[in-house]
């Protein structure tokens, strides 16, 4: 008899064991693969521009928030961010969320790429995202545990594009980049190729600062486009675009009449209220972060994939504050937008691409 009882509580040690063993396995994922929200946490690492750059970073968290929001996430917490002052913090706050096991840990803009790849290669368990970059293995193969989110910014800088080009003066606007990039690129671009669809004559300069974090320097820029006769600035910079807005409101001031058009997000209130704010080309990060976390917390995180953002996808576009846009250019944008989406334009990403385009305006 006290053998058969012994025998019981040994099999009753080794099922309760197992099931606990089970219970360890993938912290926050059921067996079925979707995720307990009771242990599921997102944290995202942003670049020097800071959380608060009223742009890119900015975006991205006010995605994270309200995805935890949605999922009764609490922030601080199971959402939270860590902020990078310098390029060489990006790997430490990287490696320490990752350390702390959050389910997702997001590397905010393509100077991370770099940071990402080895981390991801160092802790193949962990599910990374990278925004404006395709992380690749030594084979140059997608990571498999790396959510590469992309978008298509030079086709919502057309539609800006098309704005400035029916709203300018002058006959001058302006484009000021943050660091000089493939990404940035992409935006100057399809800006570029907007502004002479619609206005052949209109001459466009364009200028990087270098920095992402660096109003100072955008707005000596600023003021030197202006004074050259731009009265039209698309600012793609982060924090570096905020001096642009300064420089624009306070011309403004001066019975000056310049516009800024702004990016990432809905930039109408970063004008007032001097009102400087022409339109915005939003680029909907914001969405990306909450998609793929929500596909993470349901236990289908699309590691290995590269996701693209376009007009199309709702991703990139025009600001829906548009009070200072004119009827005529409302009504461009709309009409060029389908043509973009149907695929009758291919908006230009390269200055390569960008030639080509402008020889088959003439």
């Amino acid at each position: 008899m006290l053998k058969q009882r012994m025998a019981i509580v040994i099999a009753c040690i080794v099922v309760l064991a197992t099931v606990l063993a089970g219970c360890g396995n993938n912290a926050g994922t059921s067996s079925s693969g979707s995720s307990d929200k009771a242990n599921f946490k997102v944290g995202m690492v942003t670049d020097t521009g800071g959380v608060d750059d009223k742009s890119f970073n900015q975006t991205s968290w006010e995605g994270l928030q309200r995805f935890g929001k949605d999922n009764d996430l609490k922030v601080g917490t199971d959402i939270k961010y860590l902020q990078s002052s310098q390029p060489s913090d990006y790997s430490p706050n990287l490696n320490q969320m990752v350390h702390q096991n959050f389910n997702v840990v997001y590397g905010i803009g393509f100077l991370m790429q770099n940071d990402i790849q080895k981390i991801a290669a160092q802790n193949p368990k962990a599910q990374l995202g990278l925004i404006d970059a395709v992380a690749v293995d030594k084979n140059n193969k997608p990571l498999k545990n790396v959510a590469s989110i992309t978008f298509q910014e030079q086709q919502g800088s057309f539609l800006v594009g098309v704005v400035a080009g029916l709203t300018t003066k002058t006959n001058k606007v302006g484009f000021i980049g943050g660091i000089n990039s493939e990404l940035i690129k992409k935006f100057e671009n399809g800006f570029k190729a907007g502004v002479k669809s619609v206005n052949p004559e209109a001459e466009v300069y364009a200028q990087y600062a270098g920095a992402f974090n660096a109003p100072d320097k955008g707005r000596a820029i600023a003021q030197t486009l202006y004074t050259k006769g731009a009265d039209i600035i698309y600012a793609s910079a982060g924090d570096t675009g905020n001096g642009v807005f300064t420089e624009a409101k306070n011309l403004k001031k001066e019975g000056k009449k310049v516009w800024v058009i702004g990016v990432d997000k809905d930039q109408h209130d970063q004008g007032m209220p001097e009102n400087v704010t022409l339109t915005s080309m939003v680029k909907r990060v914001d969405k990306a972060i909450y998609d793929v976390s929500a596909k993470a917390l349901k236990g289908n995180f699309p590691g290995g994939e590269v996701l693209a953002y376009g007009l199309k996808e709702d991703g990139v576009g025009i600001a829906p504050t548009t009070d200072n846009v004119s009827e005529k250019a409302l009504n461009a944008v709309k009409d060029y937008k389908k043509k973009i989406i149907n695929g009758d334009i291919k908006v230009p990403a390269t200055d390569a691409e960008y030639k080509t385009f402008e020889s088959g305006l003439k």
